[in-house]
Order: structure tokens, then C-alpha cells, then sequence
């Protein structure tokens, strides 16, 4: 009796097609952000320029955009990640989407665990004994938004123009942002800390979404070539 076989690639794919050729260089220039501030301050204990300038308009902000900032940074917390983490892969798998929420706890755990580890290679400090480069808080809020951005706006169409993804990419963006304003205000990272754990998230998202789009098609084509074997 013959089984009817799976299709090669079952699902879209997380990162849609038309994002691939332009999303590649956003990833390696952010990559060389991270890196550059990262070596720049390496094992310092103070604001640079751009943080002294930047953390003065910013930090100290007063109610109610004080409780705006507190609220976001409740969202970066372990209970408050978690939820929203968990929501994102509920909605993926009341979707049938499997892939989607294996990206989106990959995605996460990746760039998270990326900005932890720099954080100890890099060794900066904010009020003396806190490890700040980069801002954890940042990346994850923006791998969180660039991953439901890409999985909403790719369910729609995966061939179309890299321009149709714009705006929920750069809505996505924006909430990466508005997390790392969070932080600065708060006084909990310099300016550049929060940089580069938006840059962090952009350069990690795109690699996370390929490798796991390649890892499920190539499993998808060996039960189909396996179904198509004799006896099966």
C-alpha cells in the first residue's frame, strides 16, 4: 500500500524568501556594531560621549512617561518575557504553525543567551558592579517584535517585494527601540548598551530564521524520500 508522502517544505517558511537577499547585510552590519562598541568599551565603568549626551535628554524621565519606561521593562523581566514568549508560540500553534513557534523560542534563546555572554566577554559596568553591554532588555524586546513581524507579515505572502514587509519591520523596530529608551531612562544602560542589544537582535533574528527554516525542510525531505522508498 502506498502512503501518500509530505510535501518537501510544509508550512511557510519564517523568513519569507524576498527578505533573505536584503536581510543578510542588515545582519553583518549590525553584527560589526556590536562589535566595534563592544571593543570600544571593553571593561570600562562610564558613558562615553555619545551616552553623557544622549543619557542627558533622556534619563530621569517623569510621570507618565515614567511609568510608561517601568511598564516596558516589566516586559523584559523573567515573568513578564515568559508570558509574552508563550503567548507568541500559543498563537503559533493554534496557527499549525510548528515551525513558527520553534523559531520563536529559538530566536529568543539565541540572542538572549548572545547579549549574556557578552555581556561577561565585554565586561562593562553601569553603577560600579552591573554588567550592561548590551542591553539584554533590548534584544529581547526586539527579537521578540522582528520574529512576530516576520511571521505575520510573511503568512501572507512569501514571494512578494521585500517592500510589503516594511512596515510591520519597521513597527518591530520601533518596539526594539522604545524598549532600549526604556532602559536608558531608567537608568539602567547607557545608550549605547541598548544600541547594541537592538543590533544584536538584528543581527541574530535573520541567522536564527535561516538556520531554522534549512534544519525543517531538509527533515521534511528525508520522510519524503523516505516515503517514497519501496515497501513504504
Amino acid at each position: 500500500m502506498t502512503q501518500t508522502t509530505l510535501p518537501p517544505t510544509p508550512g511557510p517558511a519564517v523568513l519569507p524568501p524576498a527578505l533573505r537577499g536584503w536581510l543578510g547585510p542588515v545582519a553583518g552590519s549590525a553584527a560589526s556594531v556590536v562589535a566595534l562598541l563592544g571593543v570600544r568599551y571593553a571593561g570600562e565603568g562610564g558613558p562615553g560621549r555619545a551616552d553623557a549626551r544622549v543619557g542627558a535628554a533622556v534619563e530621569g524621565v517623569r510621570p507618565p512617561w515614567r511609568s510608561v519606561a517601568l511598564l516596558l521593562d516589566s516586559l523584559g523581566e523573567p515573568v513578564g518575557a515568559t508570558a509574552l514568549v508563550m503567548a507568541v508560540v500559543t498563537g503559533c500553534l493554534l496557527l499549525r504553525r510548528p515551525r513558527a513557534a520553534v523559531f520563536t523560542v529559538a530566536a529568543v534563546g539565541v540572542t538572549v543567551g548572545a547579549a549574556t555572554l557578552l555581556k561577561h566577554l565585554v565586561g562593562r559596568t553601569i553603577h560600579g558592579e552591573n554588567l550592561s553591554y548590551p542591553s539584554g532588555h533590548t534584544a529581547f524586546a526586539t527579537t521578540l517584535a522582528l520574529t512576530v513581524a516576520l511571521l505575520a507579515t510573511g503568512r501572507r505572502s512569501q514571494d512578494g517585494h521585500p517592500s510589503r514587509y516594511g512596515v510591520g519591520l519597521a513597527a518591530a523596530l520601533v518596539a526594539g527601540a522604545a524598549m532600549g529608551w526604556a532602559q536608558v531612562a531608567l537608568g539602567a544602560h547607557y545608550p549605547t548598551d541598548a544600541l547594541a542589544g537592538w543590533c544584536t537582535a538584528l543581527a541574530l533574528v535573520p541567522v536564527t530564521a535561516w538556520l531554522v527554516d534549512r534544519t525543517a525542510d531538509r527533515r521534511a525531505r528525508r520522510r519524503a524520500d523516505a516515503g517514497r522508498q519501496p515497501g513504504h
